[in-house]
C-alpha cells in the first residue's frame, strides 16, 4: 500500500472515490465508521489520501472474494512500511488459502444441490406426464 512522493499529497473527494470504485458515499461513511478508513476533515468535507484509496481498494477486493469486515480490518491493521508489507501479505496469504477450501466446499454442496435439483425436475417431468397422460384418456 506504498504510495508514491509524488502523489502523497494528493487527496480524493469522497464523490470520486464513490465513482471510482462504485461504491456509495454512504457506504464510505460506513467504512469509516468501522475504522477501515480514516479520511481528513476540511469543515465538512472529507479528504481522502492515496493510502484510504488503496485501503478501499483491499476492503473491496476482500469483501468480493468473501472476507468479513473483522477480517478485513485485521489484514489492513497489519501494514507497516517498516517490513515493506510483508506481515500483511504473510496473513492475507493464509487467509486466502482458508477461504480456497471453503469455497472449494461450498462449489462440492452447489454441485450436489445442482444434481439434486435436475434429479427432482426429471422426476417432476415424468409425474407430469403420467398425470396428463391419465387425464387425456
Amino acid at each position: 500500500m506504498e504510495t508514491h512522493p509524488k502523489d502523497s499529497n494528493r487527496t480524493y473527494s469522497i464523490r470520486q472515490l464513490s465513482k471510482e470504485f462504485d461504491v456509495t458515499a454512504r457506504a464510505l461513511r460506513f467504512y469509516e465508521d468501522k475504522g477501515l478508513i480514516s479520511p481528513h476533515r476540511k469543515g465538512q468535507t472529507r479528504l481522502y489520501s492515496p493510502r484510504d484509496r488503496a485501503r478501499l481498494q483491499l476492503i473491496l477486493r476482500g469483501k468480493r472474494l468473501g472476507f468479513s469486515l473483522v477480517e478485513i480490518h485485521e489484514i489492513l491493521d497489519l501494514y507497516t512500511p517498516k517490513d515493506h508489507g510483508a506481515a500483511q501479505m504473510r496473513a492475507t496469504l493464509h487467509k486466502y488459502r482458508g477461504q480456497i477450501e471453503t469455497l472449494k466446499r461450498q462449489r462440492e454442496d452447489i454441485d450436489a444441490a445442482i444434481k439434486d435439483m435436475i434429479e427432482g425436475c426429471v422426476w417432476l417431468e415424468g409425474q407430469i406426464n403420467e398425470l396428463e397422460a391419465e387425464t387425456s384418456n
